[in-house]
């Protein structure tokens, strides 16, 4: 279990990890070990809860196809288990980033106070206009 959330879990076998070549400069092992993790993961068949999969589906990153499939390829550690190790914490977090509800925005008002001493301003500036303008008449 890739545990996501204190509530949230994903069964390992809802991710599909397979090993091939990494690309680079490689010394000895170049295109003879298989150390890169190519990672899929299929939003829509997955235990995910309704809410993040739809959240997970309207994210605009790069990795989420069009199919709805997640699809991760690590290849910065030398080791199988480093790479496997890092899709997944890369998927998980991922997923935590859907997790997070954003707090709704309380539209605020002007108090009593600020509004009177706006239009109380307003008021004195139209009239030291308005006698400005009587002046030069």
């Amino acid at each position: 279990m890739l545990q996501i959330t204190k509530r949230t879990a994903i069964p390992l076998s809802d991710i599909e990890l397979s090993a091939v070549r990494s690309q680079g400069a490689g010394g000895q092992n170049v295109n003879k070990v298989a150390t890169a993790i190519h990672l899929r993961f299929d939003i829509n068949a997955s235990a995910l809860s309704p809410l993040y999969k739809e959240r997970l589906l309207n994210l605009g990153d790069s990795r989420i196809t069009k199919e709805g499939v997640v699809i991760i390829k690590a290849q910065q550690h030398r080791t199988q288990e480093q790479n496997k190790a890092d899709a997944l914490d890369r998927l998980k977090t991922l997923i935590q980033s859907v997790t997070i509800t954003p707090k709704k925005r309380k539209p605020t008002k002007p108090s009593k106070s600020a509004k009177k001493k706006r239009l109380d301003s307003k008021t004195k500036r139209g009239q030291i206009k308005s006698q400005r303008g009587n002046v030069r008449e």
